[in-house]
């Protein structure tokens, strides 16, 4: 996953996740709030999350530590995300890698709060598992990658996971190819709103044959995609638009129409 599209999900995860913690909270903790490292989890993480969004990331930083010990879920990975980006701390991905690890190992109970939480450390993971982390015990496995990219997928039916988990199966990537999960997982991804899903579908279906079908989708791809992901969205479409005859890029145009609205 790229960097920007975490940050957005972490985001909107703690967000989610701390719209009914917050609701009530007539008054903001401040550093005169009386919160100490004797406080219990839950004041630790409030007053943490105040501190962040005033821009006091070190009283942020030790609020979460404190919380964390007491085995606050949120706190962790709120803790784990200031590591991954250096927000606050020094960037350590092998630290961030080991509080992600340990919401993971954690579990998560059906319908539980922390599902957020558990659903982004297991992301991170993969894609800490993808990549590996110079300079750690952390190598490449593209096997424990694409297994943590089906769990999120299947068990959750997260959009991302969906997606990254049809690229490393159209490519090989961690197991067999299989381009025909590939593109179940991909027009899930889609359905559910994923752009790149959208694009890479398309892909699929031109390379297939299905010109008029798999041209629209990369064109109706480009109303969707935010601009960082346009470019290569973008290259796509237009690679495949400049071998397809004019009678084919018509029927692509108007039906992309039809996709971009939502219709199949």
């Amino acid at each position: 996953m790229p960097k920007s599209d975490i940050v957005s999900l972490r985001v909107l995860l703690l967000g989610m996740s701390l719209a009914s913690v917050l609701a009530g909270s007539a008054a903001a903790f401040d550093i005169k709030s009386g919160v100490t490292k004797e406080s219990g989890p839950f004041d630790l993480f409030k007053f943490g999350f105040k501190a962040y969004k005033n821009g006091q990331k070190e009283d942020a930083v030790e609020a979460y530590r404190y919380a964390a010990e007491k085995g606050h879920t949120g706190s962790r990975w709120a803790l784990a995300n200031m590591y991954a980006y250096g927000d606050g701390v020094a960037k350590d991905d092998f630290e961030a890698f080991k509080i992600y690890n340990e919401i993971a190992a954690q579990g998560v109970e059906p319908g539980s709060e922390d599902t957020g939480f558990f659903i982004n450390a297991l992301l991170s993971l993969a894609n800490y598992y993808r990549r590996g982390i110079p300079g750690s015990p952390i190598k490449p496995d593209l096997s424990q990658a694409r297994q943590l990219y089906f769990q999120v997928a299947s068990t959750f039916g997260v959009a991302e996971a969906q997606f990254q988990l049809a690229k490393m199966m159209l490519s090989g990537e961690g197991g067999g190819a299989n381009i025909q999960q590939a593109k179940k997982w991909l027009n899930q991804a889609r359905r559910n709103g994923h752009p790149g899903a959208m694009a890479v579908f398309g892909n699929v279906l031109f390379q297939e044959g299905q010109t008029v079908r798999g041209l629209a989708f990369m064109t109706a791809a480009l109303d969707k995609c935010v601009p960082k992901d346009c470019v290569w969205m973008q290259q796509l479409q237009e690679q495949a638009f400049s071998v397809a005859g004019e009678e084919d890029r018509r029927g692509a145009v108007a039906l992309s129409q039809q996709f971009a609205q939502g219709a199949e």
